[in-house]
């Protein structure tokens, strides 16, 4: 009972916290493999979300990864075998639910996280943002390593459960039980629109 009362405390300022949406793009929504939540429940909540700090006045980031030519793009000595991938036209387009959000500010990044080599840390700070509540895919991937890099860099979070998925249900459990919890809150979709204010 003492949990839920400081959950119903608990508020999010609008104007102090900024929208993370990671990676919700063509090429990787249409993935086939995603757990314990489908892509379409991940945009849905992400569309919600967006709504929501939109109307209250919040800062909406959109983040894709794209790369130029393909020299940009990471290329480390792995165990893991990487295939060379085709990329389609249009792959790394933000989902049309998405891609009209008023006044969003787009980041195009090169690698898993959203604060190496971008302006995200700088368009916050200049805007006097000190929380993040985070979402996107992949959980294990591309959320966790920004939420990382964003503990680092001294922002709160509220990493938001119900909006983001992984390629598997158990990497997605592992990343919210056991690494989220030691650099943020995990809420889910209604509960941030709720405290939002």
């Amino acid at each position: 009972m003492e949990e839920l009362t400081s959950l119903v405390s608990e508020s999010i300022e609008a104007s102090k916290t900024a929208l993370v949406v990671i990676d919700l793009q063509q090429g990787i929504v249409l993935s086939p493999k995603q757990g314990p939540h489908t892509s379409a429940q991940v945009v849905e909540n992400a569309c919600k979300l967006a709504q929501s700090f939109t109307e209250k006045g919040g800062f909406v980031v959109l983040v894709r990864v794209s790369w130029l030519d393909g020299q940009d793009m990471l290329k480390p000595k792995t165990d893991l075998q990487m295939n060379s991938v085709t990329y389609p036209e249009g792959w790394d387009n933000i989902v049309p639910e998405l891609a009209n959000i008023k006044n969003a500010h787009l980041i195009t990044k090169r690698q898993w996280g959203a604060f190496f080599g971008t302006d995200l840390d700088l368009q916050l700070r200049r805007r006097g943002i000190d929380t993040i509540v985070l979402c996107g895919i992949s959980t294990s991937i591309g959320v966790d390593t920004t939420a990382r890099e964003a503990y680092q860099l001294g922002y709160h979070q509220v990493l938001v459960e119900d909006a983001m998925t992984a390629m598997t249900k158990e990497e997605h459990d592992y990343v919210c039980k056991t690494i989220f919890p030691r650099i943020g809150k995990i809420r889910s979709s209604d509960e941030v629109i709720s405290m939002l204010k």
